[in-house]
């Protein structure tokens, strides 16, 4: 099993293969670091090719879920100085290396979307910036009732980079309203994304949204993981090409996945009324 053991983060996985990380800088308000960002994207690289992990519950310690981009540090690192009208490096220079900074950045929030393990996530308090691009990389997002949304960049003079402005039109199906809050840095409450479908449920506590989210990872890890996996890389792959390409694509991956036993398995269990016991990936 890999040693998930991280500075910012706390990893555990149940017997069941339920994981369970927290982001945990509560003292800054969970703002993003770059050990945090850095973390996240090796720990879901992890989870990708861990058999033992079938599911994720994605949470953060304290009273927010995320304040953003940890900003004292993005201004005395490489990032600040390359924003420095008095450098005398070279404008192309400082671009190419920029670049790679900021694709290292996406690679890793992007990681929890190719991870192949459903990924639920609570929200709890604000989630702001950074927050945004994290939580839309994520499969099913729950709130609890003090929770709020703001796509915070043009308020720090920036777009979106790491990954809201792709996602997050797709995750919602409204554009004007996508445009609205991604212009305006607006703040939006629980109730309000629960109804333009940014969140799929929304609870009272933290502790009631933490159960929700853990039980329905439960029900999830009980399946078999061959048929999740798939899923999950079937959806994002059909979410981004059309339907004539999503139903070739699928014919191709399940002309290898029905070879499973895990089908035969599903189906005796369903005749029997029994729960059916899936091996690991």
């Amino acid at each position: 099993m890999p040693n998930y053991k991280f500075e910012c983060l706390n990893v555990s996985v149940s017997g069941e293969g339920v994981a369970r990380v927290e982001i945990n800088r509560p003292e800054a308000l969970n703002a993003f670091n770059t050990q945090t960002w850095t973390e996240i994207g090796q720990c879901f690289t992890q989870f990708k090719s861990d058999g033992d992990v079938r599911s994720v519950v994605l949470c953060a310690a304290g009273r927010m879920f995320t304040a953003g981009l940890d900003l004292k540090e993005a201004m005395a690192s490489s990032l600040g100085k390359a924003r420095d009208p008095d450098s005398d490096v070279d404008v192309a220079r400082k671009g190419y290396y920029h670049r790679l900074f900021i694709l290292d950045f996406q690679s890793a929030i992007s990681a929890v979307e190719v991870c192949d393990k459903p990924v639920v996530v609570v929200v709890q308090g604000g989630c702001l910036g950074i927050g945004m691009d994290l939580i839309s990389a994520c499969d099913v997002r729950i709130a609890t009732e003090d929770a709020y949304f703001v796509v915070k960049e043009v308020d720090i003079g920036m777009a979106a980079d790491v990954g809201t402005l792709q996602r997050l039109p797709k995750i919602v199906g409204n554009d004007s309203w996508v445009r609205e809050v991604c212009y305006t840095a607006r703040r939006v409450g629980s109730k309000e994304a629960h109804l333009v479908g940014l969140v799929s449920s929304v609870y009272a506590t933290t502790g009631e949204a933490m159960k929700a989210a853990e039980d329905m990872a439960g029900v999830i890890a009980a399946k078999s993981p061959v048929a999740v996996v798939g899923t999950k890389h079937l959806l994002n792959y059909s979410r981004d090409h059309s339907v004539g390409e999503g139903l070739e694509y699928t014919a191709l991956w399940n002309t290898l996945a029905h070879n499973s036993h895990d089908m035969a398995t599903a189906i005796v269990s369903s005749l029997k009324k029994q729960a059916a016991q899936f091996p690991k990936l």
